[in-house]
């Protein structure tokens, strides 16, 4: 395989005609993110499977080329769990390369797997092991070295083979067209967008709240996220997930209750100290109706409501055993509680997760299947009408 480093706009322009007509290309990025709100793109590693090549957009400024290449619909572009990788596209040039595919899903669906790692995917499939000696690299120093490019074109030279060999099995399983949901939300915009009135939702400890304690933290958690994203810093900079989940339970309504929670900073109050007052008291004279509800929030289930998720998690374990899939790659106990509950807005309902088991759970919740022992072994079997 032919290996390029590309640093100018020639090497660039050459680069993309030669892979402009493959049918696919794998790609990877580099990236540091640890004192920004949004990734910094250091690095791009593509192949078509005959060359191999890192980008180096720190040192190329017109990336034109490069991104007519990735934005031609007729290439497939492949990823290994893609999300944070596409985050940069999303971020940078407000679109996603289209059509896609994640090997880190396809693998979940042949049963290689829950969230493996490309490394040991790469070992699993193609018994080849990897260099991970440059995992804490800071990729936006230059120049970069030899050791450290060969470990990043390492990301994509085996990238393509992965795809190759998990799409034959696929389409040698029927699966094929079971990953279309998973590609489609990889695609969509709406995974990357960080809407300051959704931030509450990923704070640690929102479980504990509850009431108006949770309109408080939507309205804190909005703030930040819209600082950081204006400053481009990262949210923990400007105030940690435990300060707003304290300031949120405990409410304080004078800047010498706001030195009583642990971790506010002096330096804080003072700078923001009456702004975070402001907020507290704003969300707290919000009418009710206004306050949001935390869906993940755990419900509390009756015994019988116990009994039946028991029940229904045997199943699950048994329709993953059958397609050779592990359980958490279908849904984890949370997951299921919810289903008991009423809720339908769930990961195992929806896509290929619903082929496999999703809809027979729902049989089973209609009492329109049953597990029983047949012959010492746990099947499912269909119920008669009159039974």
């Amino acid at each position: 395989m032919l290996e390029r480093h590309i640093q100018n706009e020639q090497q660039l322009s050459e680069l993309c005609e030669q892979l402009a007509q493959s049918p696919w290309l794998a790609l990877d990025t580099e990236f540091v993110r640890e004192k920004t709100y949004y990734p910094q793109f250091c690095l791009l590693q593509i192949s078509n499977g005959d060359i191999a090549a890192s980008v180096d957009p720190i040192q190329i400024k017109e990336l034109q080329p490069l991104l007519d290449l990735l934005y031609d619909e007729n290439i497939v572009k492949v990823f290994h769990a893609g999300r944070q990788d596409l985050e940069i596209f999303h971020h940078l040039w407000g679109r996603l390369p289209t059509p896609l595919f994640d090997t880190q899903l396809a693998a979940s669906l042949l049963g290689l797997g829950d969230q493996v790692g490309y490394g040991n995917l790469v070992e699993k499939l193609l018994n080849q092991s990897l260099e991970k000696g440059h995992t804490r690299t800071d990729w936006s120093r230059r120049p970069l070295d030899e050791a450290q490019l060969r470990y990043a074109l390492d990301d994509v030279i085996y990238l393509g083979e992965l795809y190759l060999t998990l799409k034959q099995r696929l389409q040698a399983e029927g699966r094929e067209g079971w990953l279309r949901d998973d590609f489609d939300q990889l695609a969509n915009p709406d995974t990357y967008s960080n809407p300051p009135q959704e931030a509450w939702k990923r704070i640690k400890g929102r479980q504990q709240l509850k009431g108006v304690q949770l309109a408080v933290l939507q309205a804190l958690a909005a703030w930040r996220e819209r600082e950081a994203q204006q400053a481009n810093r990262p949210k923990r900079w400007i105030l940690k997930d435990e300060v707003l989940a304290d300031l949120a339970r405990r409410q304080p309504k004078a800047l010498d209750q706001l030195e009583k929670i642990r971790g506010l900073e002096p330096g804080a109050i003072k700078r923001r100290g009456e702004l975070l007052l402001k907020l507290i008291a704003d969300a707290r004279a919000l009418p009710r109706e206004q306050w949001p509800r935390d869906k993940r929030r755990a419900v509390r289930l009756t015994p019988n409501q116990e009994a039946l998720t028991d029940m229904l998690y045997g199943c699950l374990r048994l329709l993953a055993e059958q397609n050779n899939i592990t359980p958490a790659a279908l849904a984890g106990r949370k997951e299921i509680e919810a289903l008991v509950s009423g809720e339908r807005e769930l990961e195992i309902l929806h896509g290929w997760r619903r082929v496999i088991a999703g809809n027979r759970l729902l049989q089973v919740l209609d009492g329109k299947y049953w597990p029983e022992l047949d012959d010492g072994q746990v099947i499912l079997s269909e119920r008669s009408p009159d039974a």
